[in-house]
């Protein structure tokens, strides 16, 4: 079964492409079972891109959520006008109220709306904090136990609870990723990583009960790591033999050029118009 990811929303462009940067991310995946769109940039390319890319939105069998951050959903309106109602997967968490400190102020990084509107435009959310097989050998993780010492997360982000306590760090319970089993191993796509991307790869092969990890794909969220993560993330990705690990958004041009001096060949840049097909 070949199946096909396209980077619709990164914050860089393919060369030579049509597409529109901007600060999120999004994937198309193509199957034999249909297609599926993890995630919807901030709203600012995903339709034009979309159109560039002759990727038909009309078509897909569902929406995906790594997490609730306004980079990663605030497409949602514009891709649901186009789908019309659909089932939208995501944690339960995914509406929680989120915050970043930025030097001087706070910004609220969370869903731009409400659930009420997403769902005026057909949205019809599946929430659950257990994997779930959206397609045929298609995952949504679920939650992610965060179980790697060196991966704590990032300490700007915290969240207000339904009772208004302030949680800091924000645990970021409803950060997913997508599992594709394709017949040359395992193919996980990344929103941001919040999770870690070890923790992830690590509860992949285990709960999958596989140990071919053929590409990482996707925010790998490398650029809040210190060099321990970053070290201890290389040696996982040599101890996996993964044969591609492709970056976007929230890698950071330092850690993306790191990467790409140690991986060499197997590193590539997964920037808006890039496709990969396993």
């Amino acid at each position: 079964m070949e199946i096909k990811f396209t980077i619709l929303c990164d914050n860089s462009v393919k060369t030579f492409s049509p597409a529109m940067a901007e600060h999120g991310f999004a994937c198309y995946i193509e199957s034999e079972d249909g297609n599926y769109l993890l995630d919807t940039g901030r709203g600012l390319g995903i339709v034009h891109n979309a159109l560039a890319f002759k990727k038909d939105f009309s078509k897909i069998k569902a929406i995906m959520l790594s997490h609730g951050h306004y980079d990663h959903t605030g497409g949602l309106p514009q891709v649901l006008q186009v789908r019309g109602q659909t089932d939208v997967h995501a944690h339960p968490d995914v509406f929680a109220k989120k915050y970043k400190e930025a030097p001087e102020r706070v910004k609220f990084v969370g869903i731009p709306f409400n659930r009420a509107y997403l769902e005026s435009f057909g949205a019809n959310f599946k929430l659950s904090n257990k994997m779930v097989e959206i397609g045929k050998n298609i995952y949504l993780t679920g939650e992610i136990p965060r179980l790697n010492p060196f991966e704590k997360g990032d300490a700007n982000l915290f969240a207000y609870t339904d009772n208004g306590e302030k949680v800091k760090p924000d645990p970021l319970k409803d950060d997913l990723s997508v599992i594709v089993d394709t017949d040359k191993g395992l193919v996980i796509v990344l929103g941001c990583a919040h999770a870690g991307m070890i923790n992830i790869i690590d509860y992949a092969t285990r709960e999958l009960n596989k140990d071919k990890v053929h590409a990482v794909i996707g925010g790998t969220h490398l650029s809040a790591a210190n060099d321990d993560q970053f070290d201890a993330t290389l040696k996982m990705i040599d101890d996996y033999e993964i044969e591609h690990v492709g970056v976007s958004h929230c890698t950071g041009h330092e850690k993306a050029s790191l990467l790409h001096a140690e991986l060499k060949e197997r590193f590539f840049f997964a920037s808006a118009g890039t496709e990969f097909k396993a």
